[in-house]
């Protein structure tokens, strides 16, 4: 099964679960989503792939986030785009499996999608 990490290694949520990965033999394929940011399609790929809302993807702390005058309720298409153009307000880490996703919060949540 081929496993995709969307990955910050500067993120130490991320790195552990990368950590929990290895440690099980996995191997997987990295996309440093904040350099090779994903676009509205892939971000609503992801969604579905997740079977959750736009908001429990976005980073609601971020001054980005804040800036933008972004909450919960916000209407998932502004969720969408902003997070299409501001990478840093994904949450982190995702790891993709076939058409099965996981937010890696906790990290030990990655792991969920080897079995």
């Amino acid at each position: 099964m081929a496993l995709t990490l969307w990955h910050n290694p500067r993120c130490s949520k991320s790195r552990a679960a990368l950590a929990l990965l290895e440690a099980r033999g996995a191997k997987v394929t990295f996309r440093r989503y904040l350099e090779d940011a994903p676009d509205r399609q892939e971000i609503e790929a992801a969604l579905a792939a997740l079977d959750v809302p736009a908001a429990d993807l976005l980073r609601f702390g971020e001054a980005e986030a804040k800036a933008r005058g972004l909450t919960r309720d916000s209407a998932p298409e502004a969720l969408i785009a902003a997070m299409a153009e501001v990478p840093k307000l994904i949450e982190r880490p995702v790891l993709f499996a076939g058409s099965r996703a996981v937010i890696g919060r906790p990290p030990e949540r990655v792991l969920t999608l080897l079995d």
